[in-house]
């Protein structure tokens, strides 16, 4: 069972143009070019995400419910889990060559990115639950209310500490907006599957 995080216990790891509460909702608008990426084919830095983070424990989950209404060249939201700026991970969903693709971006010095294309999620809520167990950080997704698929296991330091929440990314435009209708915290899963 899950517990609902108030959007205010939060802290915005880069601040957005705006966030403001609707209702239960957060509606977050990101700035232009905002992105994170270490190194990896690319040869930059980009440390501009916008992630709203509190403390994730050392067995718990966490979830992230958004609406996928992405248009331009690598819109994306979901769930960023981060120990410092070497050290995080980003999983959900990136508009990449015309389609939502969901994935992670995993970076431990350097990063690297898995994606899988998912037509049918455009316009839907997308829920992302991320479950951290001993060395391992274990992402699921899905429309919300279907069954979540396993995305990825990946590597992630045990005994640090680590923040976790909502995150969104504007590399290639502004205006950007994205809603988010849950932000929740519980137990972390009891197996892969």
């Amino acid at each position: 069972m899950t517990a609902r995080r108030a959007w205010a216990e939060g802290r915005w790891t880069h601040p957005p143009v705006s966030s403001a509460a609707d209702g239960d909702d957060l509606v977050v608008e990101a700035v232009a070019q905002s992105d994170a990426w270490r190194i990896t084919s690319y040869g930059f830095v980009h440390d501009t995400e916008h992630a709203l983070v509190a403390e994730l424990g050392a067995s718990e989950a966490v979830e992230v419910v958004f609406g996928c209404d992405f248009t331009a060249q690598f819109d994306q939201a979901g769930v960023f889990v981060r120990v410092d700026d070497e050290t995080w991970v980003k999983a959900g969903v990136e508009f990449a060559d015309g389609v939502p693709q969901v994935g992670a971006v995993v970076t431990l010095g350097v990063s690297d990115w898995s994606v899988a294309p998912v037509p049918e999620w455009q316009g839907q809520r997308v829920r992302v639950r991320v479950s951290r167990h001993g060395d391992a950080l274990t992402v699921r997704a899905g429309v919300d209310g279907d069954e979540l698929r396993l995305v990825r296991v990946a590597p992630f330091p045990a005994g640090v500490t680590a923040e976790a929440g909502p995150f969104l990314c504007a590399p290639s435009r502004p205006g950007l907006s994205v809603r988010f209708h849950e932000w929740s915290t519980g137990p972390a899963d009891a197996s892969l599957h």
